[in-house]
């Protein structure tokens, strides 16, 4: 394993919001009827900012480039990306759109998300092009694509520059509100590794006509460039590549939330990289350690996996 000083530099584009976290009996009532919910938190939020703070963690030297306000919620989130190791000398403050916001409705078995985009959708290629000549990464991954039309009607043309100038790059898509996915197929030839989870793969895979099983679905999403490194909840998850498929177990742990297991798991997977672990098994088994280990506390990066627990 390299030395942290050896280790290539990461930066991570997309969302910085913050997470309000309701647990319990959290399925509402209209009609004005007040209910009571077990508990709650304010906690660092965005698919980005959790894939940030977990490859902090594990030791690999990472920035964030996005956008938040000039508010509370946006200090709230700078402080704890900080706290957790994150470069934020590329996030950049809005004087005059608020920082967005989520609110997840956690129940035992799934989860509902609220989202007001505010500064999300406002992150543009020419702030990721200063922070990549800023940071020196050689490493891109960018975060929930549909959140942020404008960049992604950029990403062919960044991804095709980054990729010349040798950088590697890694896609989470995350869900589609619109539920339309357009766009990810012809980006997909620019693309290193895509970590979509099992309902992303499935929704992808109807986009591109693959039709079988999950398994056989990855395999044609491969078909057009990328790695497919796949979220499978409780059951780990799965690599596929060209002529290669490997898997991986999850922990069994007691779950108290999983809010932001899958950027945990993107995290320990990239992290592995980064660490130079060649061999895609262990890849993955840092991937798959690390999504469970976070699900043991709330929020995305409460529990987020620590090098000694991967080893």
């Amino acid at each position: 394993m390299k030395s942290r000083a050896l280790v290539p530099a990461v930066l991570v584009a997309g969302d910085a919001n913050v997470d309000l976290v309701l647990r319990g009996d959290v399925v509402p009532r209209f009609g004005q009827a007040e209910q009571l919910v077990s508990s709650d938190g304010l906690v660092l939020g965005g698919s980005a900012s959790i894939v940030a703070c977990g490859l902090a963690r594990l030791g690999v030297p990472t920035s964030l480039v996005a956008r938040v306000g000039d508010d509370a919620l946006g200090q709230f989130q700078l402080d704890a990306l900080r706290a957790a190791g994150v470069g934020t000398s590329q996030v950049e403050v809005d004087p005059s759109t608020p920082t967005g916001l989520s609110v997840i409705l956690s129940a035992a078995d799934d989860r509902a998300i609220l989202t007001v985009p505010g500064t999300i959708p406002t992150l543009r290629a020419s702030a990721v092009r200063t922070a990549l000549a800023a940071t020196g990464a050689r490493h891109l991954h960018v975060a929930s694509y549909f959140l942020q039309p404008t960049l992604a009607a950029e990403l062919p043309v960044l991804l095709a520059e980054v990729r010349a100038s040798g950088v590697t790059v890694s896609l989470d898509t995350n869900w589609d509100p619109a539920d339309a996915w357009d766009g990810v197929l012809s980006l997909l030839p620019l693309v290193d590794v895509l970590l979509p989870n099992l309902s992303e793969l499935r929704a992808l895979g109807a986009v591109a006509g693959a039709t079988g099983s999950d398994l056989e679905v990855a395999h044609r999403l491969a078909s057009f460039g990328p790695r497919v490194v796949v979220k499978a909840g409780a059951d780990g998850g799965w690599s596929v590549g060209a002529g290669f498929s490997v898997q991986a177990p999850g922990l069994p742990v007691d779950v108290v939330d999983t809010t932001g297991a899958g950027d945990s798991f993107d995290a320990g997977y990239l992290a592995a990289v980064a660490h130079g672990i060649d061999d895609e098994g262990e890849r993955l088994r840092w991937a798959t350690v690390a999504g469970s280990l976070s699900t043991l506390e709330a929020g995305g990066t409460g529990r987020q996996a620590t090098l000694d627990d991967l080893r």
